[in-house]
Protein backbone atom coordinates (compact mmCIF):
# COMPACT_ATOMS: atom_id res chain seq x y z
CA UNK A 1 0.00 0.00 0.00
CA UNK A 2 2.99 2.35 0.83
CA UNK A 3 4.62 2.00 -2.53
CA UNK A 4 1.08 2.53 -4.45
CA UNK A 5 0.78 5.75 -2.74
CA UNK A 6 3.96 6.79 -3.26
CA UNK A 7 3.88 5.98 -7.03
CA UNK A 8 0.74 7.72 -7.55
CA UNK A 9 2.15 10.86 -5.28
CA UNK A 10 4.77 10.85 -7.98
CA UNK A 11 2.08 11.04 -11.14
CA UNK A 12 0.76 14.21 -9.15
CA UNK A 13 3.31 15.74 -7.96
CA UNK A 14 5.68 15.52 -10.87
CA UNK A 15 3.35 14.79 -14.01
CA UNK A 16 0.18 17.53 -13.26
CA UNK A 17 1.38 20.38 -14.15
CA UNK A 18 0.03 21.80 -17.52
CA UNK A 19 1.99 24.24 -19.71
CA UNK A 20 -0.17 27.07 -20.72
CA UNK A 21 0.83 26.60 -24.45
CA UNK A 22 1.19 23.31 -26.28
CA UNK A 23 1.12 19.67 -24.97
CA UNK A 24 3.95 18.06 -23.30
CA UNK A 25 4.96 14.38 -22.57
CA UNK A 26 4.06 15.17 -18.89
CA UNK A 27 0.65 16.49 -19.85
CA UNK A 28 0.05 13.51 -21.89
CA UNK A 29 1.16 10.95 -19.09
CA UNK A 30 -0.93 13.02 -16.53
CA UNK A 31 -4.28 12.89 -18.87
CA UNK A 32 -3.11 8.75 -19.35
CA UNK A 33 -2.73 7.95 -15.65
CA UNK A 34 -6.10 9.96 -14.67
CA UNK A 35 -7.88 8.62 -17.41
CA UNK A 36 -6.81 4.58 -17.21
CA UNK A 37 -9.13 2.05 -15.96
CA UNK A 38 -7.00 -0.51 -15.96
CA UNK A 39 -4.20 1.51 -14.11
CA UNK A 40 -6.97 1.56 -11.30
CA UNK A 41 -8.18 -1.76 -11.55
CA UNK A 42 -4.64 -2.64 -10.87
CA UNK A 43 -4.37 -0.85 -8.27
CA UNK A 44 -6.84 -2.81 -6.44
CA UNK A 45 -4.80 -5.51 -6.29
CA UNK A 46 -3.05 -4.15 -3.78
CA UNK A 47 -5.86 -3.75 -1.47
CA UNK A 48 -6.90 -7.07 -1.99
CA UNK A 49 -3.62 -8.49 -0.68
CA UNK A 50 -3.96 -5.92 2.69
CA UNK A 51 -7.00 -8.04 3.36
CA UNK A 52 -5.43 -10.65 3.04
CA UNK A 53 -2.83 -9.76 5.43
CA UNK A 54 -5.26 -8.20 7.71
CA UNK A 55 -6.88 -11.91 7.62
CA UNK A 56 -3.68 -13.76 8.31
CA UNK A 57 -3.44 -11.50 11.72
CA UNK A 58 -6.56 -12.36 12.65
CA UNK A 59 -5.46 -16.14 12.80
CA UNK A 60 -3.43 -14.75 16.28
CA UNK A 61 -6.08 -13.05 17.63
CA UNK A 62 -8.00 -14.66 20.50
CA UNK A 63 -11.95 -15.51 19.01
CA UNK A 64 -14.93 -14.55 20.89
CA UNK A 65 -17.85 -16.29 20.15
CA UNK A 66 -21.49 -16.06 22.21
CA UNK A 67 -24.09 -19.18 21.75
CA UNK A 68 -27.67 -19.79 23.47
CA UNK A 69 -31.09 -21.34 23.24
CA UNK A 70 -34.43 -21.25 24.26
CA UNK A 71 -37.05 -24.20 23.84
CA UNK A 72 -39.52 -27.06 25.89
CA UNK A 73 -38.30 -30.50 26.82
CA UNK A 74 -40.08 -33.33 28.48
CA UNK A 75 -38.41 -35.45 30.60
CA UNK A 76 -39.53 -39.15 32.07
CA UNK A 77 -37.59 -41.53 33.77
CA UNK A 78 -38.71 -45.14 36.05
CA UNK A 79 -36.15 -44.93 38.07
CA UNK A 80 -37.43 -45.27 41.63
CA UNK A 81 -36.01 -41.57 42.80
CA UNK A 82 -36.07 -39.42 40.69
CA UNK A 83 -36.20 -35.39 40.95
CA UNK A 84 -36.84 -32.99 37.16
CA UNK A 85 -39.04 -34.76 35.63
CA UNK A 86 -42.21 -33.59 33.42
CA UNK A 87 -42.63 -30.94 31.07
CA UNK A 88 -40.85 -27.60 31.32
CA UNK A 89 -39.40 -24.88 28.90
CA UNK A 90 -35.70 -24.09 29.27
CA UNK A 91 -32.99 -21.56 28.04
CA UNK A 92 -28.99 -21.48 27.88
CA UNK A 93 -26.42 -19.40 26.59
CA UNK A 94 -22.65 -20.07 26.42
CA UNK A 95 -19.87 -17.35 26.49
CA UNK A 96 -16.42 -18.86 24.52
CA UNK A 97 -13.30 -16.99 23.95
CA UNK A 98 -10.68 -19.32 22.75
CA UNK A 99 -6.61 -17.79 21.67
CA UNK A 100 -4.36 -19.79 19.51
CA UNK A 101 -1.22 -20.57 21.61
CA UNK A 102 0.31 -22.92 19.05
CA UNK A 103 -0.06 -23.61 15.62
CA UNK A 104 2.95 -25.57 13.82
CA UNK A 105 4.49 -22.37 12.36
CA UNK A 106 1.35 -22.08 9.65
CA UNK A 107 -0.36 -18.78 11.44
CA UNK A 108 3.48 -17.13 10.78
CA UNK A 109 3.76 -18.84 7.44
CA UNK A 110 0.05 -16.92 6.15
CA UNK A 111 0.78 -13.93 7.53
CA UNK A 112 4.80 -13.81 5.64
CA UNK A 113 2.83 -15.01 3.01
CA UNK A 114 -0.21 -12.31 2.70
CA UNK A 115 3.30 -9.81 3.46
CA UNK A 116 4.92 -10.91 0.48
CA UNK A 117 1.85 -10.78 -1.71
CA UNK A 118 1.16 -7.03 -0.39
CA UNK A 119 4.52 -6.79 -2.35
CA UNK A 120 3.83 -8.81 -5.08
CA UNK A 121 0.97 -6.69 -6.15
CA UNK A 122 2.78 -3.60 -5.23
CA UNK A 123 5.51 -4.51 -8.06
CA UNK A 124 2.55 -5.33 -10.46
CA UNK A 125 1.20 -2.25 -9.85
CA UNK A 126 4.63 -0.73 -10.55
CA UNK A 127 4.85 -2.48 -13.80
CA UNK A 128 1.28 -1.32 -14.87
CA UNK A 129 2.56 2.25 -14.58
CA UNK A 130 5.38 1.86 -16.79
CA UNK A 131 3.79 -0.18 -19.41
CA UNK A 132 1.46 2.94 -19.92
CA UNK A 133 4.13 5.15 -19.38
CA UNK A 134 5.75 3.29 -22.23
CA UNK A 135 2.51 2.83 -24.49
CA UNK A 136 2.60 6.74 -24.06
CA UNK A 137 5.84 7.73 -24.85
CA UNK A 138 5.46 5.66 -28.69
CA UNK A 139 2.62 7.20 -28.89
CA UNK A 140 3.70 10.73 -28.14
CA UNK A 141 6.75 10.46 -30.53
CA UNK A 142 4.49 8.28 -33.32
CA UNK A 143 2.24 11.35 -33.53
CA UNK A 144 5.27 13.87 -33.80
CA UNK A 145 6.57 12.06 -36.65
CA UNK A 146 4.26 11.62 -38.44
CA UNK A 147 3.44 14.93 -38.68
CA UNK A 148 6.74 15.64 -39.93
CA UNK A 149 6.70 13.08 -42.15
CA UNK A 150 3.32 14.70 -43.53
CA UNK A 151 4.79 18.37 -43.38
CA UNK A 152 7.78 16.96 -45.61
CA UNK A 153 5.42 15.31 -47.64
CA UNK A 154 3.42 18.10 -48.40
CA UNK A 155 6.34 20.10 -49.23
CA UNK A 156 7.60 17.61 -52.00
CA UNK A 157 4.03 17.41 -53.69
CA UNK A 158 3.96 21.39 -53.63
CA UNK A 159 7.84 20.92 -54.94
CA UNK A 160 6.75 18.42 -57.44
CA UNK A 161 3.77 20.59 -59.10
CA UNK A 162 6.19 23.41 -59.28
CA UNK A 163 8.33 20.40 -61.28
CA UNK A 164 5.13 19.57 -63.18
CA UNK A 165 4.49 23.69 -63.61
CA UNK A 166 8.01 24.24 -64.82
CA UNK A 167 8.36 21.18 -67.33
CA UNK A 168 5.08 22.51 -68.88
CA UNK A 169 6.69 25.66 -69.86
CA UNK A 170 10.08 24.12 -70.95
CA UNK A 171 7.94 22.10 -73.54
CA UNK A 172 5.30 25.02 -74.59
CA UNK A 173 8.58 26.37 -75.85
CA UNK A 174 10.40 23.17 -76.68
CA UNK A 175 13.24 22.83 -74.27
CA UNK A 176 11.96 19.68 -73.47
CA UNK A 177 10.09 16.62 -74.51
CA UNK A 178 6.98 15.31 -73.72
CA UNK A 179 8.80 12.47 -71.76
CA UNK A 180 9.90 15.13 -69.94
CA UNK A 181 6.21 16.07 -68.81
CA UNK A 182 5.34 12.48 -68.10
CA UNK A 183 7.92 11.79 -65.61
CA UNK A 184 7.28 14.76 -63.90
CA UNK A 185 3.65 14.40 -63.21
CA UNK A 186 4.38 10.64 -62.73
CA UNK A 187 6.39 11.77 -59.81
CA UNK A 188 4.14 13.97 -58.91
CA UNK A 189 1.03 11.83 -58.57
CA UNK A 190 3.56 9.18 -56.41
CA UNK A 191 3.94 11.89 -54.15
CA UNK A 192 0.40 12.55 -54.08
CA UNK A 193 -0.22 8.73 -53.02
CA UNK A 194 2.54 9.14 -50.60
CA UNK A 195 1.05 12.07 -49.04
CA UNK A 196 -2.27 10.41 -49.04
CA UNK A 197 -1.09 7.41 -46.91
CA UNK A 198 1.25 9.39 -44.48
CA UNK A 199 -2.00 11.62 -43.35
CA UNK A 200 -3.57 7.93 -42.72
CA UNK A 201 -0.76 6.90 -40.83
CA UNK A 202 -0.96 9.92 -38.98
CA UNK A 203 -5.06 9.55 -38.11
CA UNK A 204 -3.87 6.38 -37.20
CA UNK A 205 -1.23 7.73 -34.76
CA UNK A 206 -3.51 10.43 -33.19
CA UNK A 207 -6.45 8.29 -32.55
CA UNK A 208 -4.01 5.83 -30.40
CA UNK A 209 -2.76 8.48 -28.34
CA UNK A 210 -6.78 9.77 -27.89
CA UNK A 211 -7.21 5.94 -26.66
CA UNK A 212 -4.69 6.52 -24.23
CA UNK A 213 -4.79 10.18 -23.13
CA UNK A 214 -8.29 10.71 -23.53
CA UNK A 215 -8.13 13.42 -25.91
CA UNK A 216 -6.77 14.06 -29.43
CA UNK A 217 -3.74 15.93 -29.32
CA UNK A 218 -3.26 19.13 -30.08
CA UNK A 219 -0.20 21.13 -30.31
CA UNK A 220 2.89 18.91 -29.00
CA UNK A 221 6.47 20.04 -27.39
CA UNK A 222 9.15 18.19 -28.71
CA UNK A 223 10.05 15.01 -26.62
CA UNK A 224 12.12 15.61 -23.74
CA UNK A 225 15.07 13.67 -23.71
CA UNK A 226 15.35 10.67 -21.95
CA UNK A 227 17.10 9.53 -18.87
CA UNK A 228 20.69 8.19 -19.13
CA UNK A 229 21.22 5.13 -19.71
CA UNK A 230 24.11 3.01 -17.98
CA UNK A 231 27.66 3.14 -19.92
CA UNK A 232 28.18 -0.68 -20.16
CA UNK A 233 25.35 -3.56 -21.24
CA UNK A 234 26.18 -5.06 -18.24
CA UNK A 235 25.44 -2.67 -15.89
CA UNK A 236 22.16 -2.47 -17.69
CA UNK A 237 22.18 -5.87 -17.15
CA UNK A 238 22.59 -5.30 -13.83
CA UNK A 239 20.04 -3.01 -12.63
CA UNK A 240 17.47 -4.96 -14.65
CA UNK A 241 18.27 -8.06 -12.31
CA UNK A 242 17.66 -5.99 -9.55
CA UNK A 243 15.19 -3.23 -10.30
CA UNK A 244 12.64 -4.96 -13.14
CA UNK A 245 8.89 -4.73 -11.68
CA UNK A 246 7.78 -7.98 -13.71
CA UNK A 247 11.17 -9.63 -12.01
CA UNK A 248 10.97 -8.48 -8.86
CA UNK A 249 7.11 -9.29 -8.86
CA UNK A 250 7.42 -13.49 -9.59
CA UNK A 251 10.50 -13.30 -7.11
CA UNK A 252 7.77 -12.48 -4.54
CA UNK A 253 4.84 -14.59 -5.51
CA UNK A 254 7.60 -17.23 -5.07
CA UNK A 255 8.18 -16.46 -1.61
CA UNK A 256 4.62 -16.51 -1.37
CA UNK A 257 4.30 -20.08 -2.60
CA UNK A 258 7.23 -21.14 -0.22
CA UNK A 259 5.21 -19.81 2.55
CA UNK A 260 2.55 -21.49 1.26
CA UNK A 261 4.44 -25.20 1.59
CA UNK A 262 5.16 -24.14 5.01
CA UNK A 263 1.65 -23.42 5.93
CA UNK A 264 0.86 -26.51 4.71
CA UNK A 265 3.16 -28.48 6.38
CA UNK A 266 1.80 -26.75 9.58
CA UNK A 267 -1.49 -28.77 9.45
CA UNK A 268 0.59 -32.10 10.38
CA UNK A 269 2.04 -30.96 13.46
CA UNK A 270 0.03 -29.99 16.53
CA UNK A 271 -2.00 -27.18 17.51
CA UNK A 272 -2.31 -25.84 20.64
CA UNK A 273 -5.33 -23.37 21.97
CA UNK A 274 -6.63 -21.83 25.58
CA UNK A 275 -10.69 -21.96 25.84
CA UNK A 276 -12.08 -20.03 28.48
CA UNK A 277 -15.96 -21.00 28.81
CA UNK A 278 -19.13 -19.24 30.72
CA UNK A 279 -22.22 -21.05 30.71
CA UNK A 280 -25.69 -20.51 32.16
CA UNK A 281 -28.90 -22.69 31.88
CA UNK A 282 -32.31 -21.88 33.28
CA UNK A 283 -35.91 -24.15 33.87
CA UNK A 284 -38.46 -22.07 34.56
CA UNK A 285 -40.65 -24.00 35.99
CA UNK A 286 -38.85 -24.91 38.95
CA UNK A 287 -36.65 -21.52 38.68
CA UNK A 288 -33.46 -23.73 38.45
CA UNK A 289 -30.67 -22.19 37.41
CA UNK A 290 -26.80 -23.60 36.42
CA UNK A 291 -24.17 -21.74 35.59
CA UNK A 292 -20.42 -23.02 34.75
CA UNK A 293 -17.10 -21.36 34.50
CA UNK A 294 -14.43 -23.16 32.90
CA UNK A 295 -10.50 -22.62 31.56
CA UNK A 296 -8.79 -25.35 29.87
CA UNK A 297 -5.59 -26.03 27.23
CA UNK A 298 -6.79 -27.70 24.39
CA UNK A 299 -4.52 -29.51 22.20
CA UNK A 300 -4.97 -31.27 18.64
CA UNK A 301 -2.90 -33.47 16.79
CA UNK A 302 -4.10 -34.93 13.50
CA UNK A 303 -3.51 -38.72 12.66
CA UNK A 304 -4.96 -39.29 9.89
CA UNK A 305 -7.41 -36.47 7.31
CA UNK A 306 -7.68 -38.94 4.44
CA UNK A 307 -5.01 -37.96 2.74
CA UNK A 308 -5.81 -34.56 2.03
CA UNK A 309 -2.99 -32.97 3.92
CA UNK A 310 -0.30 -34.33 2.21
CA UNK A 311 -1.79 -33.50 -1.16
CA UNK A 312 -1.92 -30.42 -0.36
CA UNK A 313 1.61 -30.17 0.28
CA UNK A 314 2.31 -31.39 -3.03
CA UNK A 315 0.39 -29.44 -4.52
CA UNK A 316 2.18 -26.37 -2.55
CA UNK A 317 5.24 -27.83 -3.72
CA UNK A 318 4.35 -27.74 -7.17
CA UNK A 319 3.14 -24.11 -7.10
CA UNK A 320 6.49 -23.28 -5.41
CA UNK A 321 8.59 -25.53 -8.25
CA UNK A 322 6.13 -23.69 -10.99
CA UNK A 323 6.86 -20.05 -9.41
CA UNK A 324 10.58 -20.57 -9.73
CA UNK A 325 10.55 -21.81 -13.61
CA UNK A 326 8.58 -18.84 -14.22
CA UNK A 327 11.22 -16.88 -12.24
CA UNK A 328 13.51 -18.28 -14.28
CA UNK A 329 11.89 -17.75 -17.66
CA UNK A 330 11.73 -14.24 -17.00
CA UNK A 331 15.04 -13.69 -16.22
CA UNK A 332 16.04 -14.74 -19.83
CA UNK A 333 13.69 -13.31 -21.13
CA UNK A 334 14.88 -10.03 -19.38
CA UNK A 335 18.39 -10.49 -20.52
CA UNK A 336 17.22 -10.87 -23.66
CA UNK A 337 15.46 -8.07 -24.11
CA UNK A 338 18.05 -5.75 -22.65
CA UNK A 339 20.30 -6.77 -24.94
CA UNK A 340 17.90 -6.49 -27.55
CA UNK A 341 16.99 -2.50 -26.63
CA UNK A 342 20.91 -2.05 -25.92
CA UNK A 343 21.94 -2.94 -29.39
CA UNK A 344 18.58 -1.40 -30.97
CA UNK A 345 19.70 1.88 -29.40
CA UNK A 346 23.71 1.25 -30.77
CA UNK A 347 22.24 0.77 -33.95
CA UNK A 348 19.91 3.39 -34.34
CA UNK A 349 21.95 6.21 -32.45
CA UNK A 350 24.84 5.28 -35.66
CA UNK A 351 21.73 5.51 -38.21
CA UNK A 352 20.98 9.08 -37.08
CA UNK A 353 24.56 9.91 -37.58
CA UNK A 354 24.48 8.80 -41.10
CA UNK A 355 20.99 10.20 -41.60
CA UNK A 356 22.24 13.33 -40.80
CA UNK A 357 25.18 13.07 -43.22
CA UNK A 358 22.86 11.68 -46.01
CA UNK A 359 20.43 14.85 -45.81
CA UNK A 360 23.61 16.90 -45.61
CA UNK A 361 24.77 15.29 -49.11
CA UNK A 362 21.25 15.09 -50.67
CA UNK A 363 20.86 18.86 -50.21
CA UNK A 364 23.50 19.42 -51.94
CA UNK A 365 23.05 17.09 -54.86
CA UNK A 366 19.42 18.40 -54.94
CA UNK A 367 20.63 22.25 -55.13
CA UNK A 368 23.37 21.33 -57.95
CA UNK A 369 21.02 19.68 -59.73
CA UNK A 370 18.35 22.41 -60.21
CA UNK A 371 21.13 24.86 -61.26
CA UNK A 372 22.38 22.36 -63.82
CA UNK A 373 18.90 21.84 -64.72
CA UNK A 374 18.62 25.34 -65.53
CA UNK A 375 21.73 25.62 -67.62
CA UNK A 376 20.51 22.78 -69.50
CA UNK A 377 23.39 20.21 -67.90
CA UNK A 378 21.00 18.12 -66.06
CA UNK A 379 17.70 16.38 -66.94
CA UNK A 380 13.84 16.39 -65.54
CA UNK A 381 14.52 13.14 -64.48
CA UNK A 382 18.15 14.06 -63.47
CA UNK A 383 16.73 16.66 -60.55
CA UNK A 384 13.44 14.40 -60.10
CA UNK A 385 15.53 11.51 -58.87
CA UNK A 386 17.76 14.40 -56.15
CA UNK A 387 14.20 15.42 -55.28
CA UNK A 388 13.64 11.65 -54.16
CA UNK A 389 16.55 11.06 -52.59
CA UNK A 390 16.97 14.44 -50.63
CA UNK A 391 12.96 13.37 -49.28
CA UNK A 392 14.04 10.00 -48.33
CA UNK A 393 16.65 11.05 -46.62
CA UNK A 394 14.79 13.61 -44.56
CA UNK A 395 12.13 10.75 -43.81
CA UNK A 396 15.18 8.69 -42.90
CA UNK A 397 16.22 10.77 -40.60
CA UNK A 398 13.14 11.36 -38.82
CA UNK A 399 12.60 7.89 -38.32
CA UNK A 400 16.08 6.85 -36.94
CA UNK A 401 15.35 9.56 -34.30
CA UNK A 402 11.59 8.19 -33.50
CA UNK A 403 13.23 4.67 -33.11
CA UNK A 404 15.87 6.16 -31.01
CA UNK A 405 13.82 7.37 -28.86
CA UNK A 406 11.41 4.77 -28.37
CA UNK A 407 14.52 2.28 -28.02
CA UNK A 408 15.83 4.13 -25.30
CA UNK A 409 12.62 4.22 -23.42
CA UNK A 410 12.40 0.61 -23.98
CA UNK A 411 15.80 -0.40 -22.34
CA UNK A 412 14.48 1.93 -19.34
CA UNK A 413 11.63 -0.25 -19.90
CA UNK A 414 13.43 -3.60 -19.73
CA UNK A 415 15.90 -2.27 -16.77
CA UNK A 416 12.47 -0.71 -14.70
CA UNK A 417 13.40 2.84 -14.85
CA UNK A 418 10.67 4.02 -16.91
CA UNK A 419 9.32 5.99 -12.99
CA UNK A 420 6.94 8.43 -12.97
CA UNK A 421 9.66 10.41 -10.61
CA UNK A 422 12.27 10.70 -13.35
CA UNK A 423 9.75 12.34 -15.46
CA UNK A 424 10.28 16.73 -16.25
CA UNK A 425 7.14 18.44 -16.15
Amino acid sequence: MKLRVILVSAVMASVLPVSAGAESLADALSAAFANNPGLAADSEATTIAMEGLEQANALRRPQLSVSGGAGFESVDSNRPFSVGIGDRPTASAQLEARLPVYAGGGIDARIRQAEAGIQAADKQFESAIQNLYLDVVQAYVNVLSDRENVRIRQSSVYLLSEQVRAANDRFDVGVVTRTDVAQSEARYEGAVAALSAAEAALESSEAFYAFLVGSRPGELEPAPLPEALPQTLESALDLALQSNPDLNALRLSEQVASENVTSARAQLKPSVSIVGAAGYQETFDENFRDTSVSAMVQASIPLYQGGAITSRIREAQSQLQKSRLRTQALERQVRAEIARSWFTVLATDRSIEASERQVSAAEIAYEGAQEELAVGVRTTLDVLDQEQQLLEARLGLINARRDSYVARHQLLRAMGRLRVENLEP
